[in-house]
């Protein structure tokens, strides 16, 4: 059997696992797994314009922020379906993206970064000012009519899913001339222009891509919640730690968000839980180290010792 047939049997299997966890194991550890699944879809959707694209968008926050609210006041104030408030997040945050995209993604490297946390702050301050989002005292969505267990299961599939949407669109954009366009753009953009590909639609498309997930993990972590305030929602350590996750598994790759998101949330609450007053620093010692022996990721650091060992 070969490598990738052995991959694929190894991914249905995880699939699987995790399809029937809720069933198996208690409430703890399924909100521990719906986290780990939030940042999942978090994390590989900032791969999609910083990993793949090379343009790091710590301000993605305010996607989630945007399908976090929309959510929130559709129900709210006017009973929309939880279905149909998730689309609609997704929709205004692609259009949010569009909007900004063109004249912020002509900015480079540390500029650009900068001009997210600065568009993730304007709109914080916007929604914190707005009579109908509640303002800074938050706003509080309808209680959803299940039993805790069956809640729980609810939004873990919810989260799950939507991670699954995200890493197949991903893996299927990586694989068409879109995803080569974007590795190009990261290599070398001028490069890119000079041989016909129109590098300002191709980033602005990857970060509404990006922002459509984004918005989706918002949107249900509202639902989730059932409260949200601005601070909360479009916090910019949501995109840092995306980043992070993003890092520490490997950019531009499909499965490595995932891995990092899984390894940083589950050592953050295992540290969480047993050392509340070093938290902080552990996890600063744990990420400074990866970045200094792993600065490409998990993902490239088992490729390079597996390719030492055929050598």
């Amino acid at each position: 059997m070969n490598k990738s047939r052995i991959g694929f049997v190894a991914v249905v299997l995880i699939v699987i696992f995790l399809s029937v966890f809720p069933k198996v194991f208690p409430g703890y550890w399924v909100r521990v797994l719906t986290d780990i699944f939030m940042y999942g879809t978090l994390a590989s959707a900032l791969n999609i314009i910083a990993g793949y694209t090379g343009y790091v968008a710590f301000g993605n926050s305010v996607f989630f922020g945007i399908g976090a609210y929309t959510a929130a006041v559709m129900m709210t104030n006017h009973s929309w379906n939880f279905y149909l408030s998730i689309g609609l997040g997704g929709i205004l945050a692609a259009l949010f993206a569009f909007v900004v995209g063109f004249p912020l993604l002509r900015l480079r490297g540390p500029y650009f970064t900068i001009a997210t946390i600065g568009v993730n702050g304007a709109v914080l301050e916007i929604v914190n000012n707005l009579e109908f989002t509640g303002g800074g005292e938050g706003i509080t969505l309808p209680l959803i009519q299940m039993s805790p267990q069956s809640t729980y299961a609810f939004f873990y599939y919810l989260m799950f899913i939507t991670l699954l949407l995200t890493v197949i669109i991903t893996y299927w954009l990586s694989r068409i001339k879109f995803g080569y366009a974007l590795r190009a753009i990261r290599a070398n953009e001028e490069a890119a222009n000079a041989i016909g590909i129109n590098s300002a639609i191709y980033k602005t498309l990857a970060w509404m891509i990006s922002a459509i997930f984004t918005a989706f993990a918002g949107a249900i972590y509202a639902y989730w919640m059932t409260f949200i305030d601005p601070s909360g929602v479009f916090d910019i350590m949501i995109g840092v730690k995306s980043f992070v996750m993003m890092l520490l598994g490997g950019g531009g790759t499909v499965l490595g968000p995932l891995i990092g998101a899984g390894i940083l949330e589950l050592v953050s609450e295992f540290v969480w839980s047993n050392f509340l007053m070093w938290h902080l620093m552990i996890l600063g010692i744990i990420i400074v180290v990866t970045v200094m022996f792993m600065p490409r990721g998990i993902m490239a650091f088992f490729k390079r010792r597996n390719s030492r060992r055929i050598a």
